[in-house]
């Protein structure tokens, strides 16, 4: 169902930001150190028109960043924190189902307050070090509202939102030991770096019934002809010094090296801005796409440690050992970048945009969005520009192929996981009410 699009925004939406970037300076200015000032500034010389949820989503991103999160730990606290921002928008809305609860409200209290509130609350106990920012944030922007009941009883309700969100994730198990085994025999030497969200098969979702609810069919076969043709596609496309790669191929490998939320949550923000919605709205296509994407990590993390397919710098300099004479061993191949260190299949990358573009497709009621405009911090200087989200994943997917990271069967997979997961989001969490 299309989100209801209002010409009204709400008003504090439309506050002078002047006077909040003032209040932030002079935090800043008193002491606090520059990463503790990380996400106080960003946001706040939007333009006017901006609402509270993608001034926190841009705060949730700077954070994850200046933290070192893995995408995977990145977006299990963006779900956390968007869904409690809807959740508290929602007990005072009720236009929707909650996604965990829905609390009583005093009539009056203000909306926009209660989402920064839960915003705020969870952040803060995510990341400790960035406390006094996120404090100081939060301040800055409840000193620009006039104080009253409807401020106070706003705060109350966000807190104790976030606290329920909190409680529920406090044994999600995304804090086990890393107990990854990696493949050997005895005495024979294998590589040591520490591989990526090795506890996230066993992560407790969002919305997926188990981890597994979308594991897909396993790799290809080595003898098949799949294999043969993908494994010589990127052996010569994905290689560091391949000569049919095209300049726009590595310009996009290059550009979608980055994976975290500052190439994805911008085009969220973009969509909310064009289309003028309400703050709810804009809670829940926020929530629902944070959501989409924190499971998405989950579901292909576990099929990725549950099938162990090898990643094709593995393959390529090994291609003698896999019984196909098709696929020619290649001592000192390297991939365009780094492999990121998690195994192959399926594609995550490829599964992260096609689980946000198949949620903002059904929540928009087509793949037609208002222009997007990203930036990459792995390619500085370049901006892409998109008005079809499809057109946006499958670049990403292409992309990885370019990087030589991933066989195109293992991106077609991750996009179909990625798909089916947005819809099974969108039918299942904070739908609208009768």
């Amino acid at each position: 169902m299309p989100i209801a699009v209002l010409s009204q925004h709400t008003q504090t939406n439309r506050l002078a930001l002047s006077d909040q970037v003032g209040v932030m300076r002079s935090f800043c200015q008193k002491g606090l150190a520059v990463v503790a000032c990380l996400g106080v500034m960003i946001g706040l010389a939007r333009a006017a028109a901006a609402d509270v949820i993608s001034t926190w989503n841009e705060r949730a991103v700077a954070i994850a960043v200046a933290a070192g999160w893995s995408p995977p730990q990145a977006e299990r606290v963006m779900a956390m924190t968007h869904v409690a921002m809807f959740d508290a928008v929602n007990s005072i809305g009720r236009a929707y189902r909650p996604y965990l609860v829905q609390l009583p409200a005093v009539q009056g209290a203000r909306p926009e307050v209660a989402a920064a509130s839960a915003g705020a609350t969870i952040l803060a106990a995510a990341h400790p070090p960035s406390e006094p920012a996120t404090r100081a944030a939060l301040e800055a922007y409840l000193a620009t509202l006039p104080d009253g009941p409807a401020k106070e009883d706003a705060i109350r309700l966000g807190r104790a939102v976030a606290a329920k969100i909190l409680e529920a994730r406090a044994s999600d198990d995304s804090g086990a030991p890393d107990t990854y085994r990696p493949r050997t025999t005895a005495g024979v030497y294998v590589p040591t770096p520490p591989t990526v969200a090795p506890q996230w098969p066993a992560l407790k979702p969002f919305a997926m019934t188990s981890p597994s609810q979308f594991r897909p069919a396993p790799p290809v076969k080595l003898t098949d002809a799949t294999w043969v043709a993908d494994y010589n596609e990127i052996k010569a496309l994905g290689a560091r010094n391949s000569t049919v790669r095209t300049a726009r191929q590595t310009e996009d490998a290059r550009f979608w090296v980055a994976s975290d939320g500052r190439v994805y949550y911008p085009v969220i923000r973009t969509i909310v801005a064009s289309r003028d919605l309400r703050l709810l709205d804009s809670a829940r296509l926020f929530a629902l796409v944070a959501v989409a994407r924190a499971d998405a990590m989950i579901a292909v993390f576990e099929a990725k440690y549950h099938y162990n397919f090898w990643r094709p710098m593995t393959a390529i300099r090994n291609g003698d050992i896999d019984d196909n004479p098709a696929t020619e061993r290649d001592a000192a191949w390297l991939p365009l970048d780094n492999t990121p260190m998690h195994p192959e299949y399926p594609c995550a990358h490829c599964i992260l945009g096609a689980s946000l573009g198949g949620v903002v497709e059904l929540v928009l009621g087509g793949p037609a969005i208002p222009e997007v405009s990203l930036v990459s911090p792995t390619l500085p200087g370049v901006t892409h520009r998109w008005t079809n989200i499809r057109d946006l994943y499958r670049e990403v997917a292409e992309a990885r192929i370019a990087a030589g990271f991933h066989y195109r069967f293992s991106t077609k997979v991750g996009t179909d996981m990625g798909l089916a997961l947005a819809a099974h989001v969108v039918r299942t969490v904070m739908q609208p009410l009768p």
